[in-house]
């Protein structure tokens, strides 16, 4: 079976890797630190694979040196590295966020203090390192989040609950489920900022091609109020795929790099979350994974939200990893094995059985290389005919075999 190339034409603003540092600075001079000679800065940084983020830390990391300070970097994650302060430390350094390039220590470590909690209903903690230093500086990408939708989601708010609060935040927002996500994440924040010694904010857009859009820098009291701003603009910017019904989606890759599920529910509308209604598009009937990316570190949550998986992906599965996460997160099915299978062509056919197509000879299918790079696609010949003459997509002349394509 034959699958065409489709190149899909997204707007993409970026700032170039040579400017970064500049933008970074720029961005923070405006914040008005007040860093003193001396100062113990907290530079709180995550797990996800964003775009010149080791350039980003490092910029960040310098901006605080001349001004007198002296940064370390803390790991902001909550289940992820297998909730291990070694485990955290090992994802930091897979994005290039180490201690040699950075050129300061980065303090590891699963220790939190309890903050204030007022009249919310959850604790509120916050990395030990990050609380005892002079000030903390958080930076994250925004994005739309994989669980829920709001005029908050995935940013800087979410980095100061989930992120600085490590393991035992996770769990104490997690254990209310959606709920937690989408109403407590806010409130929450807004006592960190209040009681943990919060200096600036910086958030970090990015366009369809996951590269570096934006970069904003923001004082404590803008934070909230500028990301969501920040998030409208990512979702106008957003990719996706170009039809709403699909018999069969192959997947290359998968994995926290990409997204904290491994693959974005965003693309592949599907959630499996049981307070969540799934979306209506697109409606995909067989989704096959090939591959467990290497940055993911063997965690495969997610591989639940697709239907077959390669032999290869099941090898390299860390079942403790991915467990700590998925249990964490409180949405099990995302850690459901799927139909295991020796080789593609095996798990193609087991796909095609199982879409009841009323042509069998001419399916529905797409082929990407995961749910970050959707510019470049592979398609069926049912998809060719449908898409040539659409704005914003060239139908290429390329085809290769459908297990040769990307």
């Amino acid at each position: 079976m034959k699958l065409f190339k489709v190149k899909q034409d997204f707007p993409r603003p970026s700032i170039p890797s040579g400017d970064i540092a500049a933008v970074v600075r720029k961005q923070l001079a405006g914040c008005d630190l007040s860093v003193k000679k001396g100062d113990r800065i907290a530079i709180a940084t995550g797990s996800r694979g964003i775009a010149n983020i080791h350039h980003i830390v490092k910029a960040t990391v310098d901006y605080v040196k001349e001004a007198g300070g002296e940064p370390f970097i803390v790991p902001a994650m909550g289940s992820h590295g297998g909730a291990t302060p070694e485990g955290q430390r090992e994802v930091l350094e897979s994005y290039g966020i180490t201690e040699s390039y950075t050129g300061v220590p980065i303090k590891s470590s699963l220790e939190v203090v309890t903050l204030p909690q007022d009249d919310l209903p959850n604790k509120v903690y916050m990395d030990k390192h990050a609380y005892e230093a002079d000030g903390t500086i958080v930076i994250n990408r925004v994005k739309v989040h994989t669980d829920y939708h709001g005029p908050l989601e995935s940013g800087v708010m979410k980095m100061l609950v989930i992120g600085l609060g490590k393991h035992d935040q996770a769990l104490a927002i997690h254990d209310y489920g959606t709920k937690g996500l989408k109403e407590y994440i806010p409130p929450t924040a807004r006592q960190v900022l209040k009681y943990g010694n919060i200096l600036a904010g910086v958030a970090i857009a990015e366009n369809a091609y996951d590269e570096t859009a934006i970069i904003k820098a923001w004082k404590p009291a803008d934070i909230e109020r500028e990301e969501i701003a920040m998030l409208r603009w990512v979702k106008d910017n957003m990719p996706s795929l170009p039809v709403k019904q699909i018999d069969v989606l192959i997947i290359d890759e998968f994995g926290k790099d990409i997204s904290g599920v491994g693959l974005d529910p965003n693309i592949i509308g599907r959630t499996k979350i049981k307070t969540e209604p799934e979306p209506e598009f697109p409606d995909i009937t067989s989704i096959m994974l090939l591959n467990l990316t290497k940055n993911s570190h063997g965690n495969a949550i997610g591989m639940g939200l697709a239907d077959i998986i390669t032999r290869r992906v099941f090898e390299n599965i860390d079942f403790k990893a991915t467990y700590e996460n998925v249990v964490t997160s409180s949405f099990l099915e995302r850690g459901f094995v799927p139909i295991v299978v020796d080789d593609e062509n095996t798990g193609l056919n087991y796909a095609l059985r199982s879409c009841g197509l009323a042509d069998v000879n001419n399916p529905r299918i797409i082929r990407i290389k995961n749910t970050l790079n959707l510019d470049e696609i592979w398609v069926s010949q049912a998809l060719v005919d449908e898409l040539e003459g659409r704005p914003q997509i060239a139908v290429l002349d390329e085809s290769l075999d459908v297990f040769a394509a990307c």
